[in-house]
C-alpha cells in the first residue's frame, strides 16, 4: 500500500519482467568485444551469446538502449531479421530451437552511449582526461542497466556462467575489465586489444570497462580458500597515494569480511581495485574506485560518529558487494535491499572486527539520521522498480537489530556465512534470504521482516507503570508483530517478549522507575502515562 507508483509503461514491463522471449533460453556465456573510439565517444563491437534452449521458441529478446544500435545478428552463418521496440530488440530465429540444445548467436552493435551526468547514480559512460591530458574512460550503469552500452539479456534473474571481454583502445592506454587478463594484442594500427576472462557467473551490471594511463601493482592475500591475488590499477600520477591507501586497507578488510561472510567468492578471478573518474562501483572482481585516496566518504563521516573516518568508505563498501550483490544477486531489482542493506551493514562489521563492538554500534546508530522512511525497502516486481533509498541505512539497521534479537554473535556470524554458502553464485529473492535467516538463526522473524521491509513505520514500544505492574506492547506495527527487545529498568537489564498485544509483569517501584530501550534496536519508545 506504500508503493504508490502505478504509471508503469510497457517498456517498464519489458525491462523488468521475465518475458516469454527471455524465459525459453538460459544464457551460459558471453564474449563481449568492444572497440572504444575516444575522440568520437562511441563504441562498436559484438557480443557472442551462448545459450541453452529450455523450451522451443523462435523469438529472442535482446536489450540495447538508445541511442545504441544493433547493426547485424548472425546465427550459423545466416543473418537474422530483427525489430526494435524501445530498448527491446526482437530477434527472429530461423533454426529450430530444440529443448536441451546449446546454441550461439552473434549480435553486432555500435553507437554513442549515454554520457553519465552524475555517475555512478546516473548511468552511462564517463569520458574524462587525467591531469596529463590522457583519456580516462569508464562505465557505471547499476541503475539504468548494462544494456546502456552493450547488448545482452538485461534482466538480473539470468547470469552467464562465464564471460570473455575483449576491449580495443589506443595502444598507449590500458583497458581493464573483470576477471584475469589472458593476453594483450598490439594491432599495428595504433590500438591494442586487452582480453579478460571471467570463470564465475557474473551479473550484467557488474561488467566493467575502465580505460586509462594506468600503472599496475599488486599483492597477495592468504585467505580461507588459499592464495588470493590483489591487483591495483591506478593513474600514473596517483601511484604513491594509491600504494599507501590500498596496501594499508585491503588486506585488513579481507580479514574482516572473510571472518563474517566466509571466503571471498571469486578466488579464480582474483580481486582488483581500479581507479575511475567517478566515486566507484561494485564491478565483480574489478571494484572501481574514485574516493580520492582519503578516508570517509569523500572525506566525510556519513554516520557522524567519528568512526566513518577510520576507513576508506569506497574500498570497504564496494568490496562488501562482492559478497552481497555479486555472489548473492537479486533476481529482481525490487529486492535491491539484499545488495545495499547487507553491504551497508558490512561497514559496521568491518569496524566490529578491527575496532570493537562499541565502535560498530555507534556507527550503525549514527546512520539513522539518513533514514527518511518514505516508502518500503521492497519495490514492485516485474517492472524494474526498486524500493526506497533507505535500503542502505535502514537495511543495515534492520540487520543490526536482528543481531540483537538473535543474541548469539557466533550464531549470527554463521548465519551470514551460511547465506554466502547456500546462495553462492546465485540469483535470489528477498523471501529466500528471509527464510534462510529465520531457519538458521532459529528465531521467528517473519513479522520483523514485514515491518522493516514492507512497511514504513518504526515500531514503538508503548508502556506504562500502574498498580504494581509494567504493561507494554508494540505500537505502530503490522498485525501480529512480535519482537523481543532488551531494556534496562532502574539499571536492571532484562528482555521483554513484546507483541502488538498488551502484556504485563510485576513491578512495584512506579514513582522512580526509568525504562531505557537498548539503542541497538531501531525502534522508538513512549511512556503512555509519563511515569518518569
Amino acid at each position: 500500500m506504500f508503493n504508490t507508483k502505478s504509471d508503469f509503461t510497457r517498456q517498464d514491463t519489458l525491462r523488468g519482467s521475465i518475458t516469454l522471449e527471455r524465459v525459453w533460453w538460459d544464457v551460459t556465456h558471453y564474449h563481449l568485444s568492444v572497440a572504444v573510439d575516444i575522440p568520437g565517444q562511441s563504441l562498436s563491437g559484438s557480443n557472442v551469446i551462448s545459450y541453452t534452449v529450455l523450451d522451443q521458441h523462435h523469438t529472442m529478446q535482446i536489450d540495447l538502449q538508445e541511442p545504441m544500435e544493433i547493426t547485424r545478428v548472425v546465427q550459423n552463418g545466416s543473418e537474422l531479421s530483427y525489430e526494435r521496440e524501445g530498448s527491446a530488440w526482437w530477434i527472429t530465429l530461423e533454426d529450430e530451437q530444440i529443448a536441451g540444445g546449446n546454441n550461439q548467436l552473434t549480435v553486432e552493435f555500435e553507437g554513442k552511449p549515454v554520457v553519465a551526468e552524475n555517475p555512478p547514480w546516473d548511468g552511462g559512460l564517463t569520458w574524462e582526461t587525467d591531469s596529463n591530458g590522457k583519456p580516462f574512460v569508464a562505465n557505471s550503469n547499476q541503475g539504468i542497466g548494462a544494456s546502456i552500452w552493450w547488448p545482452n539479456k538485461d534482466h538480473p534473474y539470468d547470469e552467464p556462467d562465464s564471460m570473455r571481454i575483449s576491449i580495443t583502445v589506443p595502444d598507449d592506454l590500458m583497458a581493464v575489465s573483470n576477471g584475469r587478463n589472458t593476453s594483450t594484442e598490439k594491432n599495428g594500427d595504433g590500438t591494442a586489444t586487452w582480453h579478460w576472462r571471467v570463470v564465475n557467473p557474473i551479473n550484467n551490471y557488474g561488467v566493467n570497462l575502465s580505460v586509462g594511463d594506468y600503472v599496475h601493482f599488486d599483492e597477495e592475500y592468504e585467505g580461507e580458500d588459499g592464495l588470493l591475488t590483489l591487483d591495483y590499477y591506478v593513474l600514473r600520477e596517483n601511484e604513491e597515494k594509491a600504494r599507501d591507501q590500498f596496501y594499508g586497507q585491503v588486506t585488513p578488510m579481507m580479514d574482516a569480511f572473510e571472518h563474517w561472510f566466509g571466503p571471498y567468492p571469486f578466488y579464480e578471478d582474483g580481486f582488483k581495485l581500479i581507479e575511475v573518474p567517478y566515486l566507484g562501483m561494485e564491478h565483480q572482481s574489478a571494484v572501481t574506485y574514485g574516493n580520492g585516496y582519503e578516508n570517509g566518504y569523500r572525506g566525510r563521516d556519513l554516520s557522524g560518529s567519528g568512526w566513518g573516518l577510520t576507513f576508506d568508505f569506497i574500498i570497504i563498501h564496494e568490496t562488501g558487494h562482492e559478497w552481497f550483490a555479486n555472489n548473492i544477486t537479486y533476481s529482481d531489482v525490487a529486492d535491491m535491499w539484499v545488495h545495499e542493506g547487507f553491504t551497508n551493514y558490512s561497514e559496521s562489521l568491518y569496524l566490529d572486527y578491527h575496532s570493537g563492538e562499541q565502535a560498530a554500534n555507534e556507527y550503525v546508530q549514527g546512520l539513522r539520521a539518513g533514514i527518511s522512511n518514505d516508502r518500503p525497502l521492497i519495490g514492485i516486481r516485474g517492472v524494474y522498480y526498486r524500493g526506497s533509498g533507505d535500503m542502505y541505512n535502514k537495511g543495515g539497521n534492520l540487520l543490526h537489530t536482528i543481531r540483537q534479537i538473535v543474541n548469539d554473535d557466533e550464531l549470527w556470524r554463521q548465519t551470514l556465512r551460511g547465506l554466502n554458502h547456500e546462495f553462492r553464485h546465485q540469483t535470489v529473492t528477498s523471501p529466500q534470504i528471509e527464510t534462510f535467516i529465520i531457519q538458521k538463526a532459529g528465531v521467528p522473524l517473519e513479522t520483523v521482516f514485514d515491518q522493516y521491509l514492507r512497511d514504513i513505520r518504526i515500531p514503538m514500544l508503548e508502556y506504562f507503570f500502574r498498580d504494581g505492574e509494567l504493561r507494554y506492547r508494540w505500537g505502530n506495527v503490522v498485525d501480529g508483530f512480535t519482537m523481543p527487545v532488551d531494556v534496562t529498568i532502574n539499571r536492571e537489564a532484562l528482555r521483554l517478549t513484546a507483541t502488538d498485544r498488551w502484556q504485563s509483569m510485576a513491578w512495584e517501584d512506579e514513582e522512580s522507575t526509568v525504562l531505557i530501550v537498548d539503542q541497538n534496536y531501531y525502534v522508538g519508545s513512549f511512556n503512555l502515562l509519563g511515569n518518569q
